[in-house]
């Protein structure tokens, strides 16, 4: 592989930029974390002028760390977090509001009245997704009928929507390019995914004028380039993918049956099932993996909303570590015969369960409780949620039994983690070489459209294993692990 390649990762608590050499390997990062506002319970935003300001400062850090010029870079890919969903004024480019988050969850009054008139299994069948406040088409209504002024300025073309791939691309380009890519459209509750076109059923129920809508393109695509007066040189933009999608490419999951999960804010696991669209009966999504050469590769997708930000609240709200990096020392070293469950509902609870009123509860608290069985259970909660999306992956698609999990993010450096994963699953997982998967992915497919980057098939040829976690907890006791798990959901769950 030859031509240096620029990743934007625009996460959900920091903004990374990070360049690669043609072969993949990473020369330069930059990082900066950006505040999150919760302004009442259940309600998460980000100031949009702040991810913008991120993403400049990242981008010039990356660039001076690798010791390459604007001119150097090949192609920028641009991988975000998904569903977060920004309104903004075409004339100034400004945000009519904050951000407002995939966590949030102010619109599950709105999602609960459109069950009851029935609509569900019309968004279902178009979109693959369920009615929840997750997905940005109530986010958008919420937007339109509370910030003052904005639905008639929508309705008069004057505004413009996007997940935050597409403001960071308006930004970029100087306004010239309103675009997303088809894996950030497929989250929106207004795409069908089957047809791959906006659909105006959709836009009727959840009334959000079309004229706010970017162009949808495939992944790896040309979306212009960016204003030159930004880094000194115009970079072209070739690629764009919601970081989960990304994350499956940069794992190298071309193949159906391939599996991976991304362990960040929240953990997403997607599971490719190739050109068959796989309706879920099992409460998962079923959603678009990635689309090139206009060609669309399906999965199905679990979602759940809190993974490393459970690490976050040991350490930011319980102050019971100082580094995430303690968890699994502190993990290994709690009581085994103390049976202590953290359903993290802080935000309610995902897949398969899609409570959106659920709040946070812990079970089998004792006197002997201390803070080391409260960090083991908050790690082991990852470990329960990602066994009950397998599980109802395995009941969904009929493809092979054999699952090998391919794992990447910031919680996967723990061994500890990695090694309980497996023993829950019943199943090997594999951590590979290049833990930057999200990013990896972005880069491959700016590379891939510029030209630099190997197909696919290449592509690969060069992911490579760190480290398999074979499971090796004893039956009876996981049975009895997960027995327990299930007990304190459903002590949790509100319907």
């Amino acid at each position: 592989m030859s031509g240096f390649i620029l990743a934007i990762d625009q996460g959900t608590t920091s903004t990374r930029a990070i360049v690669f050499n043609g072969g993949g390997r990473i020369l330069g990062v930059g990082q900066q974390e950006f505040r999150q506002h919760f302004p009442r319970s259940g309600w998460v935003e980000h100031d949009g002028e702040e991810i913008w300001d991120s993403v400049v400062a990242t981008i010039r850090f990356a660039l001076s760390n690798a010791k390459v010029a604007a001119s150097d870079i090949a192609g920028i890919g641009i991988t975000n977090q998904r569903e977060t969903t920004l309104i903004w004024d075409r004339s100034s480019g400004l945000p009519i509001h904050h951000a407002i988050v995939w966590q949030d969850r102010r619109t599950a009054d709105f999602c609960d009245t459109l069950k009851a008139e029935g609509a569900e299994p019309m968004v279902t069948a178009k979109t693959g997704l369920l009615l929840d406040p997750y997905f940005s088409g109530t986010k958008i209504a919420w937007l339109l009928d509370n910030v003052e002024g904005a639905r008639a300025k929508a309705e008069r073309g004057e505004l413009a929507f996007g997940t935050v791939d597409s403001f960071l691309l308006w930004r970029l380009t100087g306004g010239k390019v309103h675009a997303t890519d088809a894996t950030n459209a497929a989250r929106t509750l207004l795409y069908d995914i089957g047809a791959g076109a906006w659909d105006d059923e959709l836009l009727a129920l959840f009334r959000v004028p079309r004229a706010l809508l970017p162009e949808v393109r495939d992944c790896a695509a040309d979306f212009g380039v960016t204003d030159p007066r930004l880094f000194g040189a115009a970079i072209s933009i070739g690629g764009i993918a919601g970081d989960q999608h990304a994350a499956t490419l940069g794992q190298a999951c071309f193949r159906p049956g391939m599996m991976k999960a991304t362990y960040g804010t929240g953990c997403f696991a997607l599971l490719n099932t190739g050109s068959e669209r796989v309706p879920s009966t099992n409460r998962l999504l079923t959603t678009i993996a990635y689309r090139l050469d206009g060609r669309t590769t399906y999965a199905l997708e679990g979602s759940i909303f809190v993974a490393g930000s459970a690490v976050q609240w040991l350490r930011d709200g319980l102050h019971l570590i100082d580094r995430a990096e303690a968890s699994g020392p502190m993990a290994a070293e709690a009581d085994p015969h103390q049976d202590v469950y953290l359903v993290p509902a802080f935000t309610g609870l995902g897949a398969p369960w899609w409570d959106a009123r659920a709040r946070g509860a812990m079970f089998g608290l004792t006197r002997g409780t201390g803070p080391r069985e409260i960090v083991r259970a908050a790690l082991e909660s990852v470990c329960f949620q990602t066994r009950d999306l397998l599980d109802a992956m395995k009941r969904d698609w009929q493809g092979g039994d054999e699952t090998v999990l391919r794992v990447d993010g910031g919680m996967v450096a723990s061994d500890w983690t990695m090694q309980r994963l497996a023993d829950i699953l019943e199943a090997p997982v594999d951590r590979p070489v290049v833990l930057e998967t999200t990013a990896l992915g972005a880069a491959w497919l700016a590379g891939r459209q510029s030209g630099t980057w190997p197909d696919e098939a290449g592509f690969a040829e060069s992911w490579r294993c760190e480290q398999r976690f074979e499971p090796a907890m004893d039956a009876a006791e996981r049975d009895a692990r997960i027995a327990g798990w299930h007990d304190a959901v459903r002590r949790t769950l509100t319907q």
